[in-house]
């Protein structure tokens, strides 16, 4: 069973929006460090945005690539995290995957134990 699913991606024109949903099976998200990454072939995967636990200091973080675009957020009552992806651009295009963990502190891949099998986002010019 997969712990987190992600949804929302799909095909966008340049400037489009979408937003991008992660759900979680078994267990609470707003306990968790929840980020959200992206990745194209041939390369590794990079922190898009994450947002710490409801025990953290509700800190976010954006890569500078997405900041003033792109909003992380919580939803207790629907045990959802959400990436809201405004002005979107050709560069945006990549897999997301949302990921679970504990805590975070640069926002890497390696500080998260739970993973998403990853919403496809594409962006045309």
């Amino acid at each position: 069973q997969v712990p987190l699913v992600e949804s929302g991606g799909g095909l966008v024109q340049d400037g489009g929006s979408l937003r991008l949903s992660c759900a979680a099976t078994g267990f609470i998200l707003d306990y968790y460090a929840v980020g959200w990454f992206r990745q194209v072939p041939g390369k590794e995967s990079k922190g898009v945005s994450c947002i710490s636990s409801s025990e953290g200091d509700g800190s976010t973080f954006y890569a500078d690539s997405v900041k003033g675009r792109f909003t992380i957020s919580k939803d207790k009552v629907k045990n959802m995290v959400y990436l809201q992806m405004d002005r979107l651009k050709p560069e945006d295009t990549a897999v997301y995957f949302c990921a679970a963990g504990a805590f975070y502190r640069d926002c890497l891949p390696a500080e998260f134990d739970y993973w998403g099998q990853g919403t496809e986002v594409t962006v045309s010019s």
